[in-house]
């Protein structure tokens, strides 16, 4: 590689985990990590092919988007913004991976060195606290979309992310082959201290998400070496886990009292859960609302806003705050919400379509890859709502090309 080619790698792969920093905020927002898209997507268009992805889903989003806009369940502009939003980031990884002639393990190559070095970040973070360095652990002075966030043992590590719950799910499919790494002593994506310093980041976030992820990577791996056999060391695992951070992370006990209290009624103000609880029954809610009188094709891209203000249940609960009215706080209600049955049950045979599982056979990163994708696939769908954040298509178009190249080389052999 050029010293040119290494700048362009490095601003490419950036778009993954620069996100907490803001251009400007409208008519949308846009990050300093996305003028490499800008930049290099006219570039692409000109040399490369339209994915037929584009010409077979597209044309079904934005009618039925339109029609929604006629029948007063969407805005024009809502569409339009979302629209426009998806399409750029599907051509912009579509393209990178065309770039990289496929090469998985050379593009999960740049991820994992991505990934690695925002963990060194956390783990500086949080060192940087104990030792009262503020210039070491308080980063508002570089990024404009950043926050501070209290809580575990003193903060939350969430390295350049602009919250932990980010790191959680961005870092997720590095925690995964983490794990392998350590387990099976391969080295084929991290040394033995690289690993180490990924699951210790992990953990370091207190975030119900990145357990979440945990809890997920477990069920993989036992997927992958047999669900019998390992079922039982499972269960053990996931119930001496849930109840130690129960017992002892706050935040992860205050979330899963919040859902207990709100599903069983016993909560009837906000200020009786955890917010981020209600925002998530209170999204679903309008979701299920939504989805219930326009089952089939949804209301239209970005309208869940439109939805949310029909159907949100903040004022019976005394909240005034329109919390993650935007992207529903869960990908899989903005889904259910927006591109109704027709999205949801798209998305599901896309999983379960392209999903690798362990094969002796064939050469471990296949299915390795496929796996830790799937994490941070399925941890968007359960609490992260935007479509492109965090480059979230990047994952979706890595998901799909191991699974292509995994029957490529089946076939071959």
């Amino acid at each position: 590689m050029t010293r040119i080619d290494k700048i362009v790698t490095f601003l490419i792969f950036s778009t993954l985990f620069f996100s907490s920093y803001v251009l400007f905020k409208t008519p949308f927002e846009f990050y300093l990590s996305n003028v490499i898209v800008v930049l290099l997507l006219p570039l692409w268009l000109l040399k490369y092919k339209v994915p037929s992805i584009v010409v077979i889903i597209f044309p079904v989003l934005i009618i039925t988007g339109i029609i929604n806009v006629f029948a007063g369940n969407n805005e024009s502009g809502l569409l339009l913004k979302i629209t426009v939003n998806l399409l750029v980031f599907t051509l912009f990884y579509y393209y990178v991976f065309v770039k990289y002639e496929i090469n998985i393990k050379k593009i999960f190559s740049f991820y994992c060195k991505g990934a690695y070095w925002v963990s060194i970040v956390g783990i500086v973070q949080v060192i940087s606290y104990r030792v009262d360095f503020s210039f070491g652990y308080d980063y508002t002075f570089l990024f404009n979309k950043w926050a501070l966030v209290f809580g575990g043992t003193g903060i939350r590590l969430n390295s350049i992310f602009s919250e932990p719950s980010y790191f959680g799910a961005s870092i997720a499919p590095a925690f995964f082959v983490s794990v392998y790494s350590l387990i099976f002593k391969s080295e084929s994506f991290y040394n033995k201290n690289k690993a180490i310093i990924i699951v210790i980041a992990y953990f370091l976030t207190f975030s119900t998400v990145a357990y979440l992820g945990v809890f997920v990577t477990i069920i993989l791996f036992s997927l992958n070496f047999g669900l019998v056999r390992y079922f039982l060391i499972f269960f053990i695992v996931a119930f001496l886990g849930y109840t130690y951070l129960y017992n002892n992370v706050t935040e992860f006990k205050q979330r899963i009292d919040g859902v207990t209290e709100l599903y069983t009624g016993q909560a009837t103000t906000i200020t009786d859960v955890h917010g981020s609880s209600f925002v998530l029954y209170n999204n679903a809610h309008v979701a299920i609302e939504n989805l219930k009188r326009n089952p089939v094709f949804g209301t239209g891209l970005g309208s869940h806003a439109i939805a949310y203000k029909k159907y949100s249940l903040a004022s019976l609960f005394n909240d005034r705050d329109n919390f993650n009215n935007l992207d529903g706080n869960s990908m899989l209600v903005r889904l259910g919400s927006e591109t109704g049955l027709f999205g949801v049950i798209l998305i599901f045979i896309f999983l379960i379509k392209f999903f690798v599982k362990r094969d002796s056979s064939q050469k471990e990163i296949y299915w390795i890859i496929s796996n830790a994708t799937l994490v941070m696939i399925i941890l968007q769908l359960m609490r992260q709502g935007n479509y492109t954040y965090n480059g979230f298509i990047f994952y979706m178009w890595l998901y799909y090309f191991v699974h292509k190249k995994y029957v490529e080389e089946k076939t071959i052999n």
